[in-house]
């Protein structure tokens, strides 16, 4: 009896998970009847109207607060709507991702995407050698293994799967024919992220989640817990490391930036600082953050607060 109540529940989750799949693939169909841009506009609009109606919102408004306690209540929910409408675009925009990127390093006019960094691009594909490029939640974070991809450049991307095992299995197929070799975050994702360093390989990487068992650090003054896996994998392999993100523009326009080399501490015997490195990653983000708060996804549990609402 008891074995059967088991298999009883895991249908119906997997039904309901199933059910939210379908919604959600029903609704980026939708977006795929019209163009990109009012499509986009149009899923900012209807993130902006629901997600403050679902129960992040209130983990997102904690966090917020957290982070700016010099901000008024109003100018924290601005952000707040804000950021919900940036997820909404970032939704909409895997429809259009082929579309989105037009970079053309020959074109005189701007296109919809331009690019900065373009040396270190063409310097890590014509040079090869072990390197990390690290990354946040922010703008929209998907272009950057595109662009890395359109130069040429073969980087290894680690990815977390969404728990939505339907949704997951049409995210990778997507990710897996634009960004090139994709690795699943799991026990083993560490070995083949090594074995490309070891062959003198890219990996790139998102830094700002929630590790339980990671480094004691902080983020915006407040304790978080961050993956070692970066400075471990510098510290093997001496990987040059490079930070990169995602900005956008005003009309639908997308700045990517990848920034020169950065110097990661090391103690007085020239051995790589693992503590140290982990929080200079965090303290690079946080800047990202604070130049554009509304397009960082703030209803992650970074800092682990949930289970205290």
């Amino acid at each position: 009896m008891k074995m059967f109540v088991v298999r009883i529940a895991i249908a119906l989750r997997n039904l309901q998970q199933w059910l939210v799949a379908q919604l959600a693939f029903g609704f980026l169909n939708l977006l795929k009847v019209f163009p990109a841009d009012p499509a986009i506009r149009f899923a900012d609009r209807v993130a902006r109207r629901v997600g403050p109606k679902l129960g992040r919102h209130k983990l997102m408004r904690v966090n917020l607060r957290n982070a700016y306690p010099e901000k008024t209540d109003e100018e924290l929910e601005q952000i707040a709507i804000a950021s919900w409408g940036h997820m909404g675009r970032l939704a909409a925009e895997y429809v259009f991702l082929d579309r989105l990127f037009d970079f053309d390093p020959d074109q005189e006019k701007p296109g919809r995407v331009e690019v900065s960094g373009i040396p270190i691009f063409v310097d890590l594909r014509d040079n090869p050698r072990p390197f990390i490029v690290f990354t946040a939640h922010t703008g929209n974070f998907e272009l950057l293994p595109v662009a890395g991809k359109a130069f040429g450049l073969e980087v290894m991307v680690l990815f977390r799967p969404p728990n939505n095992p339907y949704i997951a299995e049409k995210v990778f197929a997507f990710r897996a024919s634009r960004m090139g070799q994709l690795v699943p975050s799991h026990a083993g994702s560490s070995f083949a992220l090594a074995r490309r360093l070891e062959a003198g390989g890219g990996v790139g990487v998102l830094v700002d989640q929630k590790f339980r068992k990671g480094l004691k650090t902080t983020f915006f003054g407040r304790p978080v817990q961050t993956n070692p896996l970066l400075a471990k994998l510098v510290r093997q392999f001496n990987a040059d490391v490079y930070p990169a993100r995602c900005i956008r523009l005003p009309d639908n326009r997308y700045r990517l930036e990848i920034e020169p080399k950065i110097e990661l501490p090391r103690d007085a015997k020239g051995n790589l600082d693992v503590q140290g490195t982990a929080q200079v990653l965090n303290d690079k983000v946080e800047s990202w953050v604070r130049e554009y708060p509304e397009q960082w996804l703030w209803y992650h549990d970074r800092w682990h607060i949930k289970r205290q609402l």
